[in-house]
């Protein structure tokens, strides 16, 4: 039961987690202003404004940063463990989301005259744009630095 404690007491724990569900959380409130209703399944989702992956590592580098210090080799290793994420939410998921659109595309030109024909859809929104990767890992920067606790 002690281990269990020590995980809800981790701070850079907690504080990438609270960044990571703020992100979620900023999705949702985006999709309802864009589209006037609450759509709950952003909140689970991959993909879209801003990158909740982001804000997690970012917050988690910054949290070890801020706990063991700038230059010690667990910040080295989360800051590189953070590039490599949002390397691949931007780069590598984006792409294939490109992919997925390409063949969905396909599949209903090819299947047109074959409504029998009911496949499931590719999921296109997988990765983020630069952009959302930035601002997710702005938000992330913010949420570790508001809940710095004072060493």
């Amino acid at each position: 039961m002690q281990n269990f404690s020590d995980i809800i007491n981790n701070h850079v724990l907690l504080v990438a987690l609270v960044a990571c569900l703020l992100a979620q959380v900023v999705k949702a409130l985006i999709e309802f202003v864009r589209h006037r209703k609450v759509n709950l399944r952003v909140l689970v989702e991959t993909g879209g404004m801003p990158s909740a992956h982001s804000a997690l590592v970012t917050a988690l580098a910054c949290g070890i940063g801020q706990t063991l210090g700038w230059s010690s080799p667990a910040f080295a290793v989360t800051s590189v463990f953070a590039i490599i994420v949002m390397y691949d939410a931007a780069g590598v998921r984006q792409a294939a989301g490109k992919q997925a659109r390409v063949l969905n595309q396909i599949i209903d030109e090819l299947f047109q005259e074959k409504p029998e024909f009911n496949e499931d859809r590719l999921k296109e929104l997988l990765g983020h744009t630069p952009f959302q990767v930035i601002v997710g890992s702005m938000l992330g920067v913010v949420v570790s630095c508001l809940a710095s606790p004072a060493y």
